[in-house]
């Protein structure tokens, strides 16, 4: 009987002991420019790229924050291909059969030029419905609730005529 006692104490200690272990969180599968190459070929999808710097604070934010929601996770790792890229990178980069280089005069590298148009803020969400679309950047630090209309658009929008005010509009808030 008081084997049985210690049997039982024991279990329920250790019950109690996994009960505050919690199992580790989905995260964003991101993946380098080479690894959407080849992973586009075999199955397009939308490209979701977060252009950020390492001295960016409000980058480093949407990190510990918005790309740790357990829906944004989701949803990006089931809709898109998602990369995140050092926009002052200075290694060459091939995307979409061009190469692009560090540029010394804006002391970034051409491909983040060219994702974002130009608009060198940071962080920059960068959407492409198709690897090879015109690059739709969107600057500034964005919570779950404000990534959402964005990501949703390019990825569920079934009328490529349609503006993202008219998606917005019918589109029904989750986050």
């Amino acid at each position: 009987m008081q084997k049985v006692k210690i049997i039982f104490g024991l279990s329920i200690v250790a019950l109690m002991a996994l009960s505050f272990i919690s199992k580790p969180k989905e995260q964003i599968n991101w993946i380098s420019f080479e690894e959407l190459q080849e992973q586009y070929i075999k199955n397009p999808k939308p490209v979701f790229i977060d252009l950020y710097t390492d001295w960016c604070g409000w980058c480093k934010e949407m990190d510990r924050t918005t790309y740790k929601n357990q829906k944004v996770v989701a949803y990006i790792n089931e809709h898109y291909y998602a990369v995140k890229y050092n926009a002052e990178s200075k290694t060459a980069v091939l995307f979409n059969n061009k190469t692009y280089q560090y540029n010394q005069r804006y002391k970034t590298n051409d491909l983040a030029v060219f994702l974002s148009s130009g608009q060198l803020e940071y962080p920059n969400s960068i959407f492409l419905s198709s690897i090879d679309a015109k690059p739709a950047p969107l600057t500034g630090y964005m919570k779950p609730k404000e990534i959402e209309a964005p990501l949703k658009y390019f990825a569920e929008r079934k009328n490529e005529e349609e503006s993202f005010i008219e998606f917005n509009k019918k589109m029904k808030s989750e986050w």
